[in-house]
């Protein structure tokens, strides 16, 4: 080869690998873009109205200036620990099962078929159906049917991210604790999940997150409440109750205030999810590799 066939050559290269680079970039900027600008908007909007008010007073009664929304805040709270605790164990109990015991079953193969369609159903159906399961017998709305509902969304998407994330884990990491004489069961517990653990816990943030803003399902099962309320057995209030029920009414005090809780409820969400990225990158929480 030529020595001017290979400059043109390498600078058809160097030319090629700047072309992708710039149309990566590109890429990256369009997907974060709009994540910033939403935050932007909401930090924009919501920032005035976040004072100690907010956090510690109740709603206002229509038309008055001032309150806060520190009872959506704990029932928020409530209602996302309820949903975690039946969202969690379950979901990686089935990717536990989909990875390890049940692979080319066909009962797995159902199961993965059943996450899959969950996944996918939309969050206004399980609202519905959670209120002929669970409202409908009771004869009163509740947070623990706001939280059934919450918690079987979380599901599918545990499940599966737990089921990928054990299956990243090298075969010989299994064979190594099965020659020194390891039970299988022990072995996925202390071994398997563990090495896996960072993924499955951003798995369930990832489900935390999804979670967090509905509000159709809500609707429909905790109702919501104007006053402070932590039992599981009455209506509460949540913050994307809240800030629906704020922002459709024709009040600018209330406008304002469905802002800040638009404002707030993502920060928490950010904050959730920055936190044990935080943590498990310490490895506080991270797995053996």
């Amino acid at each position: 080869m030529s020595g001017d066939a290979f400059k043109f050559r390498f600078r058809m290269r160097v030319i090629t690998d700047g072309a992708v680079t710039i149309l990566a970039l590109l890429a990256t900027l369009l997907v974060v873009a709009p994540l910033v600008a939403i935050f932007s908007y909401l930090v924009f909007k919501g920032a005035s109205s976040l004072n100690l008010a907010f956090f510690t007073q109740m709603p206002k009664p229509p038309g008055e200036v001032g309150g806060g929304m520190a009872n959506a805040i704990l029932g928020s709270a409530i209602l996302l620990a309820v949903a975690s605790v039946i969202g969690v164990p379950l979901g990686i109990g089935g990717g536990i099962y989909l990875a390890e015991f049940g692979r080319g079953t066909k009962l797995a193969n159902a199961v993965r078929f059943t996450a899959d369609v969950l996944n996918g159903v939309p969050s206004i159906v399980m609202g519905l159906a959670i209120y002929s399961l669970i409202v409908v017998p009771q004869k009163h709305f509740s947070a623990l049917s706001g939280g059934v509902a919450l918690g079987i969304m979380m599901i599918p998407t545990v499940c599966r991210t737990s089921e990928e994330m054990l299956l990243m884990v090298p075969y010989a990491v299994r064979e190594a604790a099965m020659g020194i004489g390891v039970p299988n069961w022990r072995s996925v517990l202390s071994i398997t999940v563990r090495t896996a653990s960072p993924g499955i816990i951003t798995g369930c943030m990832l489900a935390f997150a999804r979670v967090a803003g509905e509000t159709a399902p809500l609707i429909f099962t905790a109702l919501g409440n104007q006053f402070w309320s932590a039992s599981l057995n009455q209506p509460i209030a949540a913050l994307p109750l809240q800030i629906y029920v704020y922002a459709i009414s024709p009040y600018d005090d209330w406008h304002r205030l469905a802002w800040g809780g638009a404002l707030v409820l993502i920060a928490l969400i950010v904050l959730a999810v920055s936190l044990v990225r935080y943590v498990t990158s310490r490895g506080v929480l991270k797995g053996a590799s």
